[in-house]
């Protein structure tokens, strides 16, 4: 009886401080930032295709130790991050950016 008791007094406990959480009004609340949708930069800017050898560009798709951005981060739409990891792959094969990070 009494670990019946010891349980149903942490729920109240619980209970109560929702009670106060709520009480604070969305004045309390932290502001959240507004979240912008990211665009694709290849259909905004209607690039053709995506060159391989235009090492400038596609360093801004590759993190710092050689990881290709996921297309959530880079904002990429999925035809263009597609061709992104084309590319960074030819442009791995001839050498012109390192498979892994600089040390």
């Amino acid at each position: 009886m009494a670990e019946y008791q010891a349980r149903s007094d942490r729920g109240s406990d619980s209970r109560s401080r929702d009670k106060d959480r709520d009480s604070r009004g969305p004045a309390d609340r932290k502001r959240r930032f507004q979240v912008r949708k990211k665009v694709c930069r290849f259909c905004v800017d209607k690039t053709p295709f995506i060159d391989y050898k235009d090492v400038k560009t596609l360093r801004f798709f590759i993190t710092e130790r050689g990881k290709i951005l996921p297309r959530r981060i880079s904002g990429n739409c999925a035809r263009h991050q597609r061709e992104v990891t084309v590319a960074v792959q030819r442009c791995r094969n001839i050498a012109l950016i390192p498979f892994s990070g600089e040390k």
